[in-house]
């Protein structure tokens, strides 16, 4: 799926750099941004065609990620949600942390509690742009997202603010797509018991 992305992006940025493209060209790319990479695009707030080529070249040259998910089945961690940044009103999918969710707020406690996946950090991965050259990845960091996580020390129970992850903003604005993968794919270890499940028995192997 990355590969058939990148190669559709790669087609779509060297004709709108060229310019030979016609209105139905440009609506087929404004489709695909919207359906298959969800990319949020108000046609309207564009005076010109110009403008628009800009915004589209801008949007569709980034990193990209394909992200696994597997079902929710209330492991510990973070999922997929849309994610709407409160200064610029833009709405992107992002992967987000149980500890980032505001449990004490009733709208999202409930967003959680409904959500159907679950991250098992299963990602790959595009840092190259059209013109094969290596994006500088510190240019699609969200500086400003970062958490409070409860942690311990020495038995001591402390809270730590952590800066963004490199899933859950260190990768904020890189084009992001979701699939579903089986949930065979992911065994988690998060504590020693674990260790116990049948997936990690060498019986089952």
């Amino acid at each position: 799926m990355l590969i058939q992305l990148k190669d559709k992006i790669k087609e779509y940025l060297n004709l709108l750099e060229s310019g030979n493209f016609n209105k139905e060209k440009l609506l087929e790319i404004i489709l695909f941004a919207k359906t298959e990479l969800f990319i949020n695009i108000e046609t309207s707030v564009f005076a010109e065609e110009n403008e628009l080529k800009t915004f589209l070249m801008k949007k569709l040259n980034r990193p990209i990620r394909v992200c696994g998910m597997v079902v929710n089945e209330g492991e510990p961690g973070g999922g997929p949600f849309w994610v709407e940044n409160i200064t610029t009103g833009e709405k992107s999918l992002q992967i987000v942390e149980s500890s980032q969710i505001d449990i004490n707020n009733p709208n999202q406690k409930s967003f959680l509690k409904q959500s159907t996946h679950f991250n098992p950090v299963d990602l790959v991965c595009w840092t190259h742009d059209y013109k094969d050259n290596k994006f500088n990845l510190l240019n699609y960091v969200d500086d400003k997202t970062g958490f409070i996580s409860i942690k311990s020390k020495d038995g001591k129970a402390l809270k730590a603010l952590e800066l963004p992850g490199l899933w859950n903003g260190a990768m904020a604005d890189w084009i992001t797509v979701f699939v579903d993968v089986p949930l065979i794919t992911f065994n988690p270890v998060k504590t020693i018991d674990d260790l116990l499940r049948k997936e990690h028995d060498a019986k089952n192997v």
